[in-house]
């Protein structure tokens, strides 16, 4: 393919990204403009009002300004201002794996710099105009946050994308890395490559344990769920786009579920906490699926933190092989505390920046709390992933020492 050829195509895809993630909530306000209020208002506050929640999926802050009948809701003065910080991961996500997607598309088309380079410029000159033209007296998105956050979000799946298609296909980038982690000391290549690997591994059991634990409390709490939706006496539409709302926020629902498992857990409003020994919240809002939060003491809620320090023993018990190749019979034990304590950092870090991206303000007073304490989460989760590592190792690494232990002792 030649370079104009790569400039048009790289390019294309990442216009096709960004329009697909505006499509979905456009879609769905464009039919409220036509079905529920029957062409009447202008459609370009429609059009802010989707480039606003995808905007708000990708973490940038928008400042709203109240109207009389919201802040008169609210108990607030007239003309009264919040600022929605919380992202909805959902449409971040997306971007994330279109981001993927589009990377590898470029990779495999040639020209590996030119491509990666116009599709990460046309995108964010995408989201500067986009950006630029939601900007409203009633809806402010942060200009700079608008073009820099969604740009980082698809360069980062962007970026994933080509090194996918380069592993793939034995291409250059992949060999470089790979040169240039094989040099060094080989045991301190190996203990880091141990420590990223099982602190990565270690969140992503926790992430797996919490979406399936997410998805039963949901089945389990169905009914108040429904009966919340009909509380609402929303119509189909209407329905629709909660369900697409709520569906944005499974994301964050996840991390916050994890937290849970950690210990800290996560608040529902300013005073409030969800965590394994207990649940105390205030009035919530009428959203369906914060129907399904359990409420109350749980009996058994401590046995949750467990599940971190299971999930790093399986973590380490997947690095083990390799590791224990690299090592030999090298001073392993304090090699492996070494990559016990590498390893429960990497993962309270990443914990940490979970946290961080999920919580945020979803809303005027107590609502300007939501979400995990990023700070209390990932020093949880270091300490609990720290000692799953240090019990998954030690399981390797133990038996042989004592077998050393008795030969020398029979001799």
């Amino acid at each position: 393919m030649t370079r104009r050829l790569t400039l048009l195509f790289s390019a294309f895809e990442a216009l096709l990204v960004a329009a697909i993630g505006v499509a979905i909530p456009l879609l769905l306000a464009t039919l409220m403009w036509a079905i529920q209020f029957g062409f009447a208002p202008d459609w370009t506050g429609f059009w802010r009002a989707a480039v606003d929640v995808w905007l708000i999926g990708h973490g940038v802050d928008v400042t709203f300004v109240l109207d009389e009948v919201t802040a008169a809701t609210i108990s607030a003065p007239a003309d009264a201002s919040l600022t929605v910080t919380i992202a909805a991961l959902g449409l971040g996500l997306l971007t994330l794996l279109l981001g993927v997607r589009a990377g590898m598309r470029v990779a495999e088309a040639g020209h590996l710099v030119l491509g990666t380079l116009t599709a990460a410029v046309v995108f964010a000159g995408v989201s500067l105009l986009l950006t630029a033209s939601a900007v409203h007296d009633a809806a402010r998105p942060v200009l700079w946050q608008g073009v820099v956050l969604p740009a980082v979000v698809f360069g980062i799946g962007l970026m994933l994308g080509v090194l996918r298609a380069d592993a793939d296909g034995g291409a250059p980038v992949h060999g470089r890395i790979a040169a240039w982690m094989s040099a060094g000391n080989p045991l301190l290549r190996a203990s880091l490559g141990a420590a990223l690997r099982a602190g990565v591994a270690s969140v992503m059991f926790v992430l797996l344990v919490s979406s399936v634990t997410a998805a039963i409390v949901l089945a389990t709490g169905y009914a108040q769920v429904i009966r919340l939706y009909e509380t609402l006496h929303t119509e189909v539409l209407g329905g629709a786009v909660l369900t697409v709302g709520q569906l944005a926020m499974m994301p964050n629902i996840v991390i916050w579920v994890a937290s849970w498992f950690t210990g800290p857990g996560f608040a529902l409003g300013v005073g409030s906490q969800v965590s394994p020994l207990g649940t105390t919240v205030g009035p919530l809002p009428a959203v369906p699926v914060l129907g399904a939060v359990p409420v109350g003491e749980l009996s058994f809620g401590f046995a949750g933190l467990v599940v971190p320090v299971v999930a790093a023993f399986l973590a380490a018990t997947a690095v083990r092989p390799m590791f224990t190749r690299a090592v030999g019979d090298g001073s392993p034990l304090l090699v492996s505390v070494g990559v016990a304590l590498g390893g429960g950092t990497v993962g309270g870090v990443l914990m940490g920046v979970l946290a961080a991206v999920s919580a945020g303000s979803a809303g005027p007073g107590r609502f300007a709390q939501v979400g995990p304490d990023p700070l209390a989460v990932g020093l949880a989760a270091a300490l609990e992933f720290t000692i799953g590592l240090a019990l998954g190792l030690a399981a390797a690494f133990l038996p042989a020492a004592l077998r050393r232990s008795g030969e020398g002792q029979t001799l």
